[in-house]
């Protein structure tokens, strides 16, 4: 979608950092073979859904109308052939 602004608010980047962040602890943790790691790194993970939904509740993710749905433009029956 050229020209769209799908995901560039403050709510989706900090989710994604946050969520990333928690990926990189997990997987670290889980190369040195520490489950209580990786799991805290997956608890990291879903804070930063919670902390993306929570920023979108207050006004600073994308509006709901901000992507009308699409419409077919032209709704003619297709022209028989006749031969």
């Amino acid at each position: 979608m050229a020209g769209s602004s799908h995901g560039h608010t403050p709510a989706a980047w900090t989710g994604v950092i946050i969520a990333f962040i928690g990926f990189t602890v997990a997987g670290a943790f889980m190369v040195l073979a520490y489950p209580a790691g990786f799991w805290g790194g997956m608890a990291i993970v879903v804070l930063g859904g919670v902390v993306g939904w929570i920023m979108r509740a207050m006004g600073l993710g994308q509006p709901k109308n901000a992507h009308p749905t699409h419409q077919v433009a032209d709704k003619r029956e297709p022209a028989s052939v006749e031969g």
